[in-house]
């Protein structure tokens, strides 16, 4: 079926804009579609439809045309008894619509928003990097996500996009023997407050990947780097920058293959660290790194 006679049968559906949901097979067909049809406001992947198919066959409340199935959310919400399943299709809901929390802050009078994330907490060596951004109000990028979900490549372009677009944006680094000295959760914290400390323009408000920055004016997001434009911006200048830094000691010391891993604890890197040994730039509180250097009497 081609995009056009797609997006005429929805339109042919008369249902109002933003109350009802598709679902099966060409949901990810509609996905690519989805700007030039007022009238779908969700659709759901794959997996998620499986579950939806079983609360489906409880009621008639759909409509198949052309298998396409199109349920009211109301009457799904009203009905569905899985909690999990609600938070699903929340979460969902709330990831389309990336600028969910910005919107509800910006009617309640805050101006300048600030997302702040971090990238590296896993890693057995380098820093852990963090980013803060404040973007102009209503701002898009189209793909834009948590920068775990993009490519390299993706990475890269926005990064350079992000940092030309911002009102202001500010990147910390916190080394290994920081987070040896403070753990790795309190490095996070303290690099996240450093970069929004940094910025040059004052936000009215942060909002932060699932971290209590422990400051007013501030609110951690659960899967905030998806849920929202900002925090996922700040994830990607924190990635990117990271990985830069990775890549840097990988010339510098060619055999652990930094480019390759970045430092994560992969078995070729943990077969690396048997061979060659640990270098200043490792955290020596992460358990494999202490387990090897205990073999080797370090």
């Amino acid at each position: 079926m081609k995009k056009r006679q797609i997006i005429n049968i929805l339109n042919d559906l008369n249902i109002d804009k933003d109350k009802y949901i598709i679902t099966g097979e060409t949901a990810l067909t509609i996905y690519g579609i989805i700007k030039e049809c007022d009238y779908i406001f969700l659709m759901c992947s794959e997996s998620i439809d499986n579950e939806f198919i079983k609360v489906i066959n409880k009621t008639c409340n759909f409509e198949l045309v052309h298998n396409f199935k199109v349920e009211s959310l109301e009457s799904l919400f009203a009905k569905e008894e899985n909690k999990t399943l609600k938070r699903k299709i929340e979460d969902l809901i709330l990831i389309k619509d990336n600028h969910h929390f910005e919107n509800e802050l910006y009617n309640k009078g805050y101006k300048l928003i600030a997302g702040t994330d971090e990238a590296g907490r896993g890693p057995l060596c380098g820093p852990v990097v963090a980013a803060a951004v404040i973007l102009p109000h209503n701002y898009e990028l189209s793909g834009l996500t948590d920068s775990k979900k993009l490519t390299e490549k993706q990475r890269e372009k926005y990064f350079e996009i992000i940092k030309k677009d911002a009102i202001s944006y500010s990147i910390s680094i916190i080394d290994n023997k920081k987070i040896d000295e403070i753990n790795i959760l309190e490095a996070s914290r303290l690099g996240m407050n450093t970069a929004v400390d940094s910025l040059k323009v004052k936000p009215d408000f942060i909002i932060t990947d699932a971290m209590d920055l422990r400051r007013e004016n501030s609110l951690g997001i659960i899967k905030g780097d998806a849920k929202s434009i900002t925090i996922a911006a700040a994830s990607v200048l924190a990635k990117v920058t990271r990985d830069h830094i990775m890549d840097e000691y990988d010339k510098i010391y060619p055999q652990y293959e930094y480019k390759k891993h970045k430092g994560y604890p992969t078995k070729r890197h943990l077969e690396l660290l048997e061979k060659y040994g640990i270098l200043d730039i490792y955290r020596t509180t992460y358990g494999p790194v202490k387990i090897i250097m205990e073999e080797n009497n370090e």
